[in-house]
């Protein structure tokens, strides 16, 4: 069942699949609802513009999946919350899962579901609760039919890169990648790496499981553009964007234009 779902994740034209992110509002951090307040209206706007799929909570997967037809895009279901992404690490820093997380996402619809693997720095217990979280994910994954994305996530210091920022270090992206592909994540959603051109040997430390790539940050049209060309050409199965599609001027045409490379190179 794992496989059925899987086809309605990756395009039936190149294999690969563009998710897109927009499942901010879930961690209650300053500055993450930028461009998704109205969520009904970007949902709207990101089924016209035909992603392969959308990456959304159980508060708000209702807004994909209640729209009629067959053509939407897939829900990518989010099964975790933390708070590890302000300026500052918390006292108490925590990863939390949904309850019956994959009995949630067959009700829902879901083709996947999306799971962090964190590794912050000061912050080694939350790694360890992401490492709990996934085990306990793992058989319900195979009982339910129902694919396990690990989101493997290697910050930079929290005072020092302001929150959530990309560590692009190589080594250290391989090696929770391949965590990640240990613990049994049916797919990777991994960081980029600083330099782009090294990007083949993640993907060769993933072992054949596919690999699709997180956008971060906002940047221009022209270094999200190019820097999703290199990917493609290093090898990956695809790209999860969030800010630099809901927080562009022009959602609908940016999501169209990635497509474009995703599926037609």
């Amino acid at each position: 069942m794992k496989f059925y779902r899987l086809n309605r994740l990756f395009n039936a034209r190149s294999n690969r699949c563009f998710d897109v992110a927009v499942d901010h509002g879930f961690f209650n951090q300053p500055g993450f609802l930028q461009g998704i307040e109205d969520m009904g209206k970007v949902i709207e706007t990101l089924v016209d513009a035909g992603p392969d799929a959308v990456q959304l909570t159980v508060g708000q997967a209702r807004h994909l999946q209640s729209i009629r037809g067959k053509e939407k895009p897939a829900l990518v279901l989010r099964s975790d919350v933390a708070n590890i992404y302000g300026k500052e690490l918390p006292e108490t820093a925590f990863s939390l899962m949904i309850e019956e997380t994959m009995l949630q996402a067959v009700r829902l619809d879901a083709a996947c579901v999306c799971v962090n693997l964190f590794e912050i720095p000061g912050s080694p217990e939350v790694h360890g609760q992401c490492v709990a979280n996934i085990l306990r994910l793992k058989p319900q994954a195979d009982y339910y039919g129902m694919p396990m994305m690990i989101e493997p996530l290697v910050f930079r210091p929290n005072e020092e890169a302001g929150g959530y920022m990309v560590d692009g270090d190589l080594t250290k992206i391989s090696h929770l990648v391949r965590q990640a592909v240990e613990l049994g994540g049916d797919v990777i959603k991994a960081d980029p790496t600083d330099d782009v051109s090294e990007y083949h040997k993640v993907i060769e430390v993933a072992s054949g499981i596919p690999v699709l790539v997180r956008g971060g940050g906002r940047v221009s049209d022209e270094i999200i553009l190019q820097r999703t060309r290199d990917l493609i050409a290093q090898g990956v199965s695809g790209i999860v964007y969030g800010r630099n599609v809901i927080q562009h001027p022009d959602p609908r045409k940016i999501t169209q234009a990635l497509m474009e490379i995703v599926h037609a190179d």
